[in-house]
Order: structure tokens, then C-alpha cells, then sequence
């Protein structure tokens, strides 16, 4: 094989291959406006707080043992035969009840209690920007998420005629070309 058929069949190749890439233009458009889009998003939060309880504390228990220990004495000194132990017993259990109640209700205990729960709080963000910008004479409208700054960088695809369009340069489909 010749040299020069080498390189037509691999600048050949190389065309198809840049034949079937489609070719794009980076260009850039100046923004005439970019308007922010706000939107109201509920957020959840935790919100807690402290507060102080006061509760009647722990009795110590002497009041009802001394009590049962006092009723049943009495209980025992007034019963006679058989019914000394029925009177000691009801003096035990009148005795205890007695003695809890004179003991009072304890000492006052202080706590912290956290008690949390969970609020909608309202913010306003800003969900995209709408966007007007010139190029080529022409203004157009888009909307971005992010504020694009003073330029938008525009990426220019050549597009294939459409169907009805005709061409003066362009013989109709079926005819051979005149040069």
C-alpha cells in the first residue's frame, strides 16, 4: 500500500469521526435582570425548656412505725382472751394510718423537668432566579438556580433545518445541483 492511500483512508476516518461529533459554540449573553424567587419553607425545630416542679417528697416511714408500734400496744391492753389479738391487730393498722398522717406530707423536693417539643418555624429562601438576558440583539427569559453575576455563558448547538424550509442555494430534494 502507497503512502499517500495510508493517509487519505486516515484523514477519511478522521472526518467521519469530526462529521458525526456535533459541533457547539461557547458564546456569552450580558443579564439584564435576575430576579430572586422566594418561596416560604416550614422548618421543624425542637424547642425545649426547663421548669421547676416542687412534689411533696418521701415521707421517712417513722410516723407509721411508731404509730402501729403505739395502736398496737393500745390494741393489745384493751382486747380480752381471743379478742386481744383482733384488737391488737386493728390498733396496728389504726395506729400506722394515724402515725402516717401526723408525720405530714415530707419535705418539699425541688426538680428541673425538660419538657421538649417540636415547632414549625417559617423561613423565606430563595428557590432559583429568573433571569433576562440580551444576546445577539435579542432578550431572553430563563430561570436558574443560582444568580448567574453580571454574564451567562450560552451554549450555541447548531440545529438542522426544518422540513418546509427551502433555500435558494439548495437544489429540491430529487434534483441535481447546478453550479
Amino acid at each position: 500500500m502507497k503512502k499517500s492511500s495510508i493517509q487519505n483512508t486516515l484523514l477519511a476516518g478522521l472526518m467521519t469521526v469530526f462529521a458525526s461529533v456535533s459541533v457547539q459554540a461557547q458564546e456569552v449573553g450580558k443579564v439584564i435582570s435576575s430576579t430572586p424567587i422566594i418561596q416560604q419553607v416550614a422548618v421543624p425545630r425542637q424547642v425545649c425548656n426547663n421548669q421547676q416542679v416542687v412534689t411533696g417528697g418521701q415521707k421517712s416511714g417513722a410516723g407509721a412505725a411508731m404509730g402501729a408500734i403505739a395502736g398496737g400496744a393500745i390494741g393489745n391492753q384493751i382486747g380480752n382472751g381471743s379478742g386481744r389479738a383482733l384488737a391488737t391487730m386493728a390498733g396496728i393498722f389504726g395506729g400506722a394510718i394515724m402515725g402516717d398522717n401526723v408525720e405530714g406530707p415530707g419535705t418539699p423536693e425541688v426538680k428541673n423537668v425538660q419538657s421538649c417539643s417540636q415547632q414549625m418555624f417559617y423561613e423565606n429562601r430563595t428557590m432559583a432566579y429568573n433571569v433576562v438576558y440580551e444576546f445577539a440583539g435579542k432578550q431572553y427569559t430563563v430561570q436558574m438556580p443560582q444568580d448567574p453575576g453580571p454574564t451567562v455563558r450560552l451554549q450555541i448547538t447548531p440545529m438542522a433545518p426544518a422540513a418546509n424550509t427551502s433555500y435558494s442555494n439548495v437544489p429540491p430534494p430529487g434534483s441535481a445541483p447546478r453550479y
